[in-house]
């Protein structure tokens, strides 16, 4: 799930938001404010309902960033490593930089997840029962049980069996030890996600149709979700096992034209960009590293009198982790992403030095003769 918006790095892994966090933290503060706090303490000026709606819906997602974090430590501790942490609608994705190496490793990143939201539940719980003790403010007590309850409700349904849930990976890691075969698991666990989320959706259509709940619509959008990135993570498999042992360095193309940082707009169309067969190029600074990428896109929309002006790192779009990688990464995960740019499926990085470039369509024609072939199958 590509990040919409970056929050910055906890213990050097990126952490970012899906667009859909937005959508949880605003039904959060309706239902704290409009509802949960008035039943609480009625008669309250709106403003203080709003601010402790706020405040909560806050220490929600700081809730499904615990959760998420979770997994990623568990993750380090199997000597998995974390290329990034993107929190979404139902609480986020750790991006592993390969599978785990055990259905039980498997299994206990899965679960940490959930037993952090259990623990958070807890505190919250326990919080609201300690206000309420010491004679501290009603609204807060309330705002904290009320908090303590959904991380609870988080954590079972996120133990619900279909990928991309929590659940999924548990069902994945007892797959995988009774079949010994981690792609079959996989897609297993994928379709059982497309599965849940039909069924939830339609549970919300029904809602709807028959009973008149205007809630539904939730049940549908969550629904929704689910499915499409338990189908995404089916493609990713596919993928994965059709490319099985293909490394980043195998489809890679070696030594891309980069765009110097401190170029002109007009002098690298002149010199490079008019005559080269790339139309993505990462923009590298004084030195060397990766600063973002140009592409001819770009250039092109650039007004022939201000390309004189213009220097390519003032116009240079960042590049998001999941579209790093390493020469030795396996290639399968890269074949379900969305086209950077149109065209690079990643950018690879040696001791921090643009050394290629993974296009799409070379990628894509790889797998195609794979599973022509039947290699990796």
């Amino acid at each position: 799930m590509r990040q919409s918006v970056r929050l910055g790095r906890v213990a050097g892994i990126p952490v970012g938001a899906h667009w859909s966090v937005a959508v949880i933290l605003a039904i959060i503060t309706e239902v704290l404010g409009l509802s949960v706090l008035p039943a609480a303490l009625p008669h309250q000026p709106a403003a203080v309902y709003w601010g402790v709606a706020v405040a909560g819906a806050v220490a929600f997602l700081a809730s499904l960033a615990a959760h998420e974090f979770a997994h990623a430590i568990v993750a380090r501790r199997n000597g998995v490593g974390v290329r990034s942490v993107t929190l979404w609608m139902l609480g986020g994705i750790a991006e592993l930089e390969g599978d785990p190496p055990s259905p039980g490793a498997d299994l206990r990143i899965a679960l940490a997840g959930p037993v952090t939201s259990l623990l958070a539940g807890g505190i919250f719980v326990g919080a609201a029962a300690l206000i309420g003790y010491a004679g501290g403010p009603k609204m807060g007590a309330a705002a904290a049980a009320w908090l303590g309850v959904m991380n609870a409700v988080l954590a079972v349904f996120n133990l619900l069996p279909g990928a991309p849930l929590d659940g999924g990976r548990v069902l994945r890691a007892v797959l995988w030890h009774r079949w010994s075969n981690w792609g079959r698991a996989e897609r297993a666990a994928a379709q059982s996600g497309r599965v849940l989320g039909a069924a939830i959706a339609g549970l919300g259509l029904a809602e709807i149709l028959f009973a008149g709940l205007v809630n539904g619509l939730w049940l549908m959008l969550i629904g929704w979700f689910l499915a499409s990135a338990a189908s995404a993570e089916q493609n990713a498999a596919a993928a994965t096992t059709a490319l099985a042992g293909v490394r980043v360095a195998d489809v890679m193309i070696t030594h891309p034209e980069p765009a110097p940082g401190w170029a002109t707009a007009a002098g690298f169309i002149d010199q490079v960009a008019a005559h080269s067969a790339q139309s993505v190029f990462p923009v590298v600074g004084f030195d060397g590293q990766l600063a973002g990428i140009v592409t001819a896109g770009q250039l092109a929309r650039i007004p022939p009198g201000q390309r004189a002006e213009t220097r390519l790192d003032q116009i240079a779009t960042p590049v998001p982790p999941e579209y790093l990688a390493a020469p030795d990464d396996p290639a399968g995960p890269l074949a379900a992403r969305r086209p950077l740019g149109g065209e690079i499926a990643a950018i690879v990085l040696t001791h921090d030095r643009v050394t290629g470039l993974v296009r799409a369509a070379d990628l894509q024609r790889m797998l195609r003769c794979r599973r022509l072939t039947g290699a990796g199958v």
